[in-house]
């Protein structure tokens, strides 16, 4: 009889930023499909999701991948649900329009690798600074690139897995790097981003090393914070496109600016500065290959036509994509 490990994944309730939270379940001659996956529960009391009187929170399976590093194994994402069925207050997955699926996200995930016991990135020494950023960016060499052989064995991971996975490379700071998901559909590019996330920070428990996603790890210094960019568009904006829609969905961006900040990670003001390639966070601003404005209009929508994605460059990395998702439909639906 075949046994199946099937690692349940979801959101707890820690504030101001949930973390994953993860259990086994082993089944007999599992089939492999979503629809198998059993709902399942959880001591909500343990997780910040509920009260030792009433502690029983729901996991309902909304995507599951191949777990390349156990043999029949799969990974599969879960939201948390109420014992009644409805959604948590901490499902954001739940705030997405389901009507919407025709958005496509493509997020760039930025994070740093960070040695415990120095409690600094990679390629920073225990005391000070390591020569200043400007080779790292997309480094090669034991001098510029730091925690190489844990990225490529996420890397490997990732695709094993089954999740559209478009690209890695090592970012400005030592240490930092990202990786970007594509997906059709916010639920879908959400999903991904969390496992992809799951599966770099328990690629980096056997390295004995955490993952930071806090967007400025390094507090206020001549280096940059971490971002997860939100490549977005729609139907129209890729179909019909033009200068006067695209303009308008930008301004439109501008009409919400607390309402994008509210969703976009706890801490982002230490990020948002104006500086290091951001805008100020109590600003807006967009334009055509900018990457110091709050929304970036890539040069190859311009050459297409006017006609593609968008980039809101101010999410950070520690951010939620379901809510980043919701909250750019919502914004970008009131375009007509």
């Amino acid at each position: 009889m075949a046994h199946s490990k099937l690692e349940y994944i979801w959101l707890d309730g820690s504030e101001p930023t949930q973390t994953l939270r993860s259990k086994t379940k082993v089944l007999h001659d599992f089939s492999g499909k979503l629809k198998d996956c059993p709902i399942w529960n959880f001591d909500g009391s343990s997780t910040n999701q509920a009260k030792g009187g009433s502690s029983d929170c729901l996991l309902k399976p909304v995507a599951i991948f191949e777990d390349p590093d156990r043999i029949n194994g799969y990974l599969v994402m879960t939201e948390v649900l109420n014992a009644d069925g409805t959604p948590h207050e901490t499902n954001g997955r739940a705030t997405i329009d389901a009507e919407n699926e025709d958005f496509w996200f493509g997020f760039e995930q930025e994070y740093f690798i960070v040695d415990p016991e120095t409690g600094r990135p990679l390629g920073f020494p225990e005391n000070g600074y390591p020569a200043p950023q400007g080779p790292y960016y997309c480094g090669v060499g034991g001098n510029r690139a730091y925690g190489r052989d844990i990225i490529e064995e996420h890397l490997d991971l990732c695709l094993d897995a089954g999740l559209n996975l478009e690209g890695i490379n090592a970012e400005v700071a030592a240490g930092q790097w990202e990786f970007q998901i594509f997906a059709k559909g916010a639920h879908r590019a959400g999903d991904e981003i969390w496992i992809g996330r799951y599966l770099i920070e328990r690629t980096a428990e056997k390295y004995g090393l955490i993952i930071d996603w806090h967007p400025k790890p390094l507090g206020d210094t001549d280096w940059n914070g971490s971002g997860m960019h939100a490549n977005f568009s729609n139907g129209k904006m890729r179909d019909e496109g033009g200068e006067k829609y695209m303009t308008e969905v930008c301004e439109a961006f501008g009409n919400f600016i607390q309402e994008h900040i509210e969703v976009y990670g706890a801490d982002n003001d230490q990020r948002l500065t104006g500086k290091h390639e951001t805008q100020s966070i109590d600003k807006f601003s967009y334009g055509v290959s900018d990457r110091g404005a709050s929304i970036r209009i890539p040069v190859n929508t311009i050459d297409d036509g006017w006609k593609g994605r968008l980039e809101d460059r101010r999410p950070a990395s520690n951010a939620d994509p379901y809510k980043v998702a919701a909250r750019i439909i919502k914004t970008v639906n009131t375009v007509s």
